[in-house]
């Protein structure tokens, strides 16, 4: 292995030249010498031990992505589209800024502090945080959070989130435009204070301004994969007087649509179906899937943003972005 020893003596300065360079403390190494050991560096195929540059600088250069939406232990969160989309997005901007991103999902905040005890990271990104006992232990950390996709209510939170009751609220009431009165709403758990509580609040609200009653029987609990969304269809299928469906992600939508079609149900003719986020699979689906759609790229760069200045010990000027969403027509709503 290449150490700091052999590109020094290749290069003919001192071992603490060569780590000042390798650190990025230029400002004491002329520019020659600086393209000098560069250049030795990339000849001599160097790569830098990080662990040691962490106990050096106090960095990892490591940032944690904690994922606290917990289904059920054989499901996987990641089978929704949208997270390796946004954790993609997230992992590409803090590469382009000299970081690593390390991905765990965790059940309790005993696992949260059992990683932190073990991975020197300099920030996290927290997913599925809710107003509970794990939020109230996240107070003790002392290195940079921020939150995606959180409804917690409390001063110097840094949270990235989106107008999820307006999405949802849009969805249903284009329905109604449409001639739609018999809307299901199909959505994983709904927890309270959460992404898909407010998106719940939004459906129930557009049937409430167009004075649709309020059906309990047409709420249909589904998680993401191939198997509950069959559950989920079948149960739409026994349902005869829905004839739209609002669903709180695309993929869920898609894999509804795949099951209606399997059970005899032409889309949009006999039913309708609304998706959510606007990822790729919303147009690759048959027919195209009307959605709501998200800035997934926006939100993942001013996470980035985000967290980097307050790695700089900046405070950002807003502690929550909300971004808007958006209407997408596309072939999977018919008029009644």
């Amino acid at each position: 292995m290449v150490t700091i020893k052999d590109i020094a003596e290749v290069t003919g300065v001192s071992c603490t030249t060569v780590s000042n360079v390798i650190h990025n403390r230029h400002h004491r190494v002329s520019a020659e010498t600086i393209e000098k050991i560069n250049t030795a560096i990339k000849d001599l195929g160097y790569i830098p031990n990080m662990s040691a540059r962490a106990l050096v600088s106090s960095s990892s250069k490591v940032i944690g992505f904690i994922n606290h939406m917990v289904t059920g232990k054989d499901l996987n969160f990641m089978e929704d589209p949208f997270h390796s989309v946004f954790i993609g997005i997230l992992e590409r901007k803090l590469r382009e800024h000299g970081y690593y991103l390390m991905l765990r999902t965790v059940d309790t905040s005993e696992e949260l502090l059992a990683f932190l005890q073990n991975w020197n990271v300099d920030g996290l990104f927290l997913t599925g945080v809710f107003q509970d006992t794990f939020f109230d232990n996240l107070s003790s950390l002392d290195i940079p959070v921020v939150l995606i996709d959180s409804y917690v209510k409390q001063l110097n939170v840094f949270n990235i989130g989106l107008e999820d009751f307006n999405g949802c609220y849009a969805a249903t009431n284009y329905l109604i435009e449409k001639g739609h009165r018999n809307i299901a709403f199909v959505s994983p758990s709904v927890y309270e204070s959460g992404v898909t509580k407010e998106r719940f609040n939004g459906y129930k609200q557009a049937l409430a301004d167009a004075s649709i009653p309020y059906d309990e029987q047409l709420v249909i609990k589904s998680e993401m994969d191939y198997a509950s969304c069959k559950i989920a269809s079948d149960t739409l299928c026994a349902l005869p007087q829905v004839t739209a469906v609002v669903t709180t992600a695309d993929i869920l939508a898609a894999g509804i649509m795949v099951h209606l079609r399997n059970n005899g149900k032409s889309i949009p003719d006999d039913i309708s179906v609304i998706g959510f986020d606007d990822i790729a699979i919303s147009r690759l689906v048959t027919p195209p899937l009307t959605t709501i759609h998200q800035d997934i790229n926006l939100k993942g760069s001013l996470a980035v943003d985000m967290m980097l200045q307050k790695l700089e010990g900046i405070t950002p000027q807003q502690s929550q972005i909300i971004l808007p969403t958006q209407l997408i027509e596309r072939g999977s709503v018919r008029i009644l």
